[in-house]
């Protein structure tokens, strides 16, 4: 069998729950502008039906899928080089879901450890199928575009190689090279931020506390102060980036700040060895300040109007499928559906 070309496409998408932290920024967002500017085909998805896999408030919900759009646009992503769109204006994502459900095999589902991480100490029955099934949902938002990279942070790298089986099998299983087999683009200082108040957990826009993150709507004088108040310890920076290997806190800053300045950690702490962190912090707090508050100011504006919102994910909606309908219509065919011709 000849292997199949793919044109280089990528997705990503990020589910409107809520507020997004730096943790977004420097772990994906920043990644979609950069692929955008590299002239790559981008599409980058509110993944509103992943968002329901536990309940949601249906105001809050279109609330916080406008609120994530605009953080997209906020943050760099044109909808004239970028598509963008939220999940369930594109019905083959849902299409294409239940035929991975039909090829992906409960073990796998059950092995993943986003699963059992929501489920620990719970009565997994109680949950919902979705939440058990979304990661084959996942696969269907990648594959449904033929996508060949998609940008993830560590945790989620999981999931691709998910999507990479589903693929897999469902060419082995119809003698098909039909999906392509997709690559995870993991790279960066800060792709897995952590907590401000405990840097061995990662940066949560659900945890109970609003001091452990920076939200993208936070101002000025709450990025600094949230910065001043990050828990460290009491030594101070050293003069080898290794050294800080049993220092989450300390690391996480570090992190941070290399990520910002668009510099490798090991240089920040050889421009900061020796110096108490009552001098790093400020420095940090300039640098996100500088980074972030830009950003709030664009996303006010955005929010401001919308309808104007509304009007360009229905415009991305229209785009992702005008890519998904032929793609959905062959894998419809491989699989033995009858198809009209003339609807």
């Amino acid at each position: 069998m000849t292997a199949a070309k793919f044109s280089h496409r990528v997705f990503s998408g990020i589910q409107p729950s809520g507020n997004l932290t730096l943790g977004n920024y420097l772990g994906a967002l920043r990644r979609f502008v950069e692929m955008q500017e590299e002239g790559i085909e981008t599409l980058y998805c509110m993944v509103d039906l992943h968002a329901i896999t536990v309940w949601q408030d249906p105001a809050r919900l279109r609330a916080s899928t406008r609120e994530l759009a605009a953080a997209f646009m906020a943050c760099g992503l044109d909808p004239k080089r970028s598509i963008l769109f939220n999940q369930s204006q594109v019905a083959g994502h849902a299409q294409l879901a239940w035929v991975f459900n039909c090829v992906a095999r409960m073990g796998w589902m059950g092995r993943m450890t986003q699963w059992k991480e929501k489920t620990a100490g719970k009565n997994a029955e109680a949950e919902s199928l979705g939440l058990f099934a979304y990661p084959s949902l996942m696969a269907a938002d990648i594959l449904l575009y033929h996508a060949t990279h998609v940008p993830v942070g560590e945790d989620q790298k999981q999931h691709i190689e998910l999507t990479r089986d589903i693929a897999a099998k469902f060419n082995h299983d119809y003698g098909v090279d039909f999906f392509p087999i997709t690559e995870p683009v993991i790279e960066g200082a800060a792709t897995r931020v952590m907590s401000l108040r405990d840097g061995t957990k990662k940066m949560s826009k659900s945890d109970p506390s609003d001091m452990s993150r920076i939200n993208l709507t936070d101002d000025a004088d709450a990025i600094a102060s949230k910065i001043r108040k990050a828990r460290t310890d009491p030594e101070p920076l050293p003069d080898a980036f290794s050294a800080l290997a049993e220092r989450p806190e300390a690391r996480n800053l570090v992190n941070i700040y290399a990520a910002l300045a668009g510099e490798a950690p090991e240089k920040v702490v050889e421009d900061f060895a020796g110096k108490p962190f009552s001098e790093f912090k400020p420095a940090l707090a300039d640098l996100a300040v500088a980074h972030l508050a830009p950003i709030t100011t664009r996303m006010k504006g955005l929010l401001a109007d919308p309808a104007e919102i509304d009007r360009i994910l229905g415009e991305g909606a229209d785009k992702a499928s005008a890519i998904a309908e032929p793609i959905l219509d062959r894998t419809f065919e491989i699989v033995g559906f009858v198809r009209s011709r003339s609807r």
